[in-house]
C-alpha cells in the first residue's frame, strides 16, 4: 500500500540505522525506505534482517534501496531504484506483486517510469541535501510545477513524491502543486519525531 510520508533511512553503522528507523517507527511512521550505500554486503543484509523484524512488527512497510536481490531474500514490501539501478520493468520481473518505486529527475525520467509500470516516483531533488553523493540538477518548486502540467490526467494516477532537502515548511506547498507526498530522511532527525508524523499526516489525505 502506498502512503504518501516515506522516511529514508540514515546511518553509517548498523546501529546508528536501527536507532534511527526504530525512533520513527515509535513515533507512527509506518513507510520505511531501508538506505545502507556505503557498507559491506554482508552487513547490510543482516542490517536488513533486523529492519524487516522491526517493521513486521510494527506493521510498517519496509522498501529497500537499490538491492532487488535483498528485497526478495528478505521478503520486504519493495524496492526503490535509482536512475542507475537495475531497471523498472527488470525488477518487475523479479518482484511481480511488490511495490515498485523510482527515482526521476525530468519528465522523461518520469514518462518512462509509469510505462514501466512502477508503483510510485520519487521525484527531485527539490533543492541540495548532503545525504546524496552526485546529485541530479535541483528542480525547486517550479521544475515540479512544470513537469506536473506536462502529465496526462492517466499518467497522474501514478502518485509522485517530492524528495531532496525538503523542510516542513515546504509540505503545504509541494501538496498544492499537486505532489502525492514526500520522502524525507534529515528532516526526521531535526525535529521530535513524535510530533512530526502528527504533523506531516494532517497533510496529503
Amino acid at each position: 500500500m502506498f502512503n504518501p510520508i516515506q522516511y529514508i533511512s540514515q546511518g553509517d553503522t548498523p546501529q546508528e540505522q536501527l536507532y534511527h528507523i526504530k525512533s520513527v517507527l515509535d513515533a507512527g511512521q509506518k513507510w520505511i525506505q531501508f538506505r545502507f550505500k556505503h557498507t559491506l554486503s554482508s552487513i547490510r543484509w543482516s542490517t536488513a534482517e533486523q529492519v524487516k523484524q522491526l517493521c513486521d512488527s510494527y506493521q510498517a512497510t519496509l522498501i529497500i534501496n537499490d538491492h532487488v536481490d535483498l528485497a526478495r531474500a528478505i521478503d520486504a514490501d519493495g524496492v526503490h531504484l535509482g536512475l542507475q539501478d537495475q531497471s523498472i520493468s527488470g525488477a518487475r520481473m523479479i518482484l511481480p506483486n511488490k511495490i515498485i518505486g523510482g527515482t526521476a529527475n525530468t519528465l522523461a525520467d518520469v514518462e518512462e517510469h509509469i510505462l514501466a509500470g512502477c508503483t510510485y516516483i520519487g521525484l527531485g531533488p527539490l533543492r541540495y541535501t548532503p545525504t546524496k553523493q552526485n546529485l541530479s540538477p535541483l528542480l525547486g518548486i517550479e521544475g515540479y510545477q512544470a513537469i506536473l502540467a506536462a502529465l496526462t490526467p492517466e499518467q497522474k494516477k501514478t502518485p509522485i513524491v517530492a524528495i531532496g532537502g525538503i523542510t516542513l515548511e515546504d509540505i503545504p506547498v509541494l501538496q498544492h502543486v499537486g505532489l502525492s507526498g514526500v520522502a524525507i530522511s534529515r528532516l526526521f532527525h531535526q525535529q521530535q519525531p513524535q510530533q512530526l508524523v502528527q504533523q506531516l499526516n494532517t497533510y496529503f489525505l
